[in-house]
């Protein structure tokens, strides 16, 4: 069974900087591409990063530049990296290995 569990979340103010992790279980990352998406409130589900089996990272063009997604193949654990944070970057932030597998999602919150 596929478990993926997110944490690093919290409140940071504007200009912050945080690091999500994603923890994966019962499958190995190294073979699957792992995904970052981010929920606002009254905001449709959006991609924000991905990170390919091989390991290349795509990015959305409203965090190219700020945000760095990487992994520890070790671990099994996958992370996003986000700088230079703003309000609209106040979401909540879930990890997916297509197309089903999706953690539970943690809170980030930028303040102005």
């Amino acid at each position: 069974q596929v478990q993926l569990v997110e944490s690093g979340g919290g409140k940071v103010q504007h200009g912050g900087s945080l690091r999500l992790s994603c923890v994966v279980s019962g499958t190995d990352i190294t073979r699957n591409p792992v995904v970052w998406h981010r929920q606002a409130p009254g905001k449709q589900r959006e991609f924000v990063a991905t990170i390919t089996s091989g390991g290349t990272a795509t990015y959305a063009d409203s965090v190219k530049g700020r945000f760095t997604v990487s992994r520890d193949n070790t671990e099994n654990i996958v992370y996003l990296q986000m700088n230079s944070l703003t309000a609209e970057d106040t979401a909540v932030y879930y990890c997916r290995i297509p197309p089903n597998d999706w953690g539970q999602g943690t809170q980030v919150t930028v303040s102005s």
